[in-house]
């Protein structure tokens, strides 16, 4: 099955199974029984099973699956095997977080490129990143064949953010700026609203 025919569920749980089964292979542990996985990430055995059959027949029934041959598997269906090229843009308290968080960086997710449009910030480091002017975008993703663009700019600007990035040819975005933005089919668009998944956490407390 390739990879637009799985459920956008399957998905989203391959990044658990891949985080879980790094965690085994630095224990040393050599077999994982599909029961003990699920358990970990929390979705029954059988769902485990299902998931990794869109992929192929990595296990071997009765025993489980070899926990450093999976991770493998699951990296080139992830593409972590190579390393991807980042460029964020808006460098707030959110851009600043993003590109200090080492566990990108221990995936091969490399947040090496930032652009920000207040002066201030422009040629200052962080977290040894160099901050470049917004005008620089499209050159910088031209010049270092960046296909990731991420926005943790405010709402107003974002869709214009999104316009230079496409015009870059960025390839992906991830966006954190909590509106709707418009991209071409072809170039893949995730949004991470925030405040979203929190008023989910206040509606399941309001219904109690």
């Amino acid at each position: 099955m390739t990879k637009n025919m799985e459920p956008t569920t399957t998905v989203q749980r391959l990044p658990m199974y891949h985080r879980c089964l790094q965690k085994l292979n630095t224990e040393g542990v050599e077999i994982v029984s599909s029961k003990e996985l699920g358990e970990k990430v929390g979705v029954p055995a059988t769902q485990v099973r299902k998931d990794l059959s869109y992929y192929g027949e990595f296990g071997q029934r009765g025993v489980g699956y070899q926990v450093s041959l999976l991770l493998k598997h699951l990296r080139k269906i992830l593409g972590l095997e190579k390393e991807w090229k980042i460029v964020l843009v808006g460098v707030g308290h959110l851009g600043q977080a993003l590109i200090k968080y080492q566990g990108f960086r221990n995936l091969g997710l490399n947040i090496d490129y930032a652009v920000d449009i207040d002066p201030q910030k422009v040629s200052t480091q962080v977290a040894g990143v160099e901050i470049k002017a917004m005008s620089e975008l499209e050159q910088i993703i031209t010049k270092e064949e960046i296909e990731i663009g991420i926005i943790a700019a405010p709402a107003q600007v974002a869709q214009e953010i999104a316009d230079k990035l496409v015009a870059g040819g960025i390839k992906a975005i991830w966006n954190f700026a909590p509106r709707y933005i418009e991209v071409p089919y072809e170039v893949k668009l995730v949004n991470e609203d925030l405040s979203v998944g929190l008023i989910g956490l206040t509606y399941h407390l309001a219904e109690s």
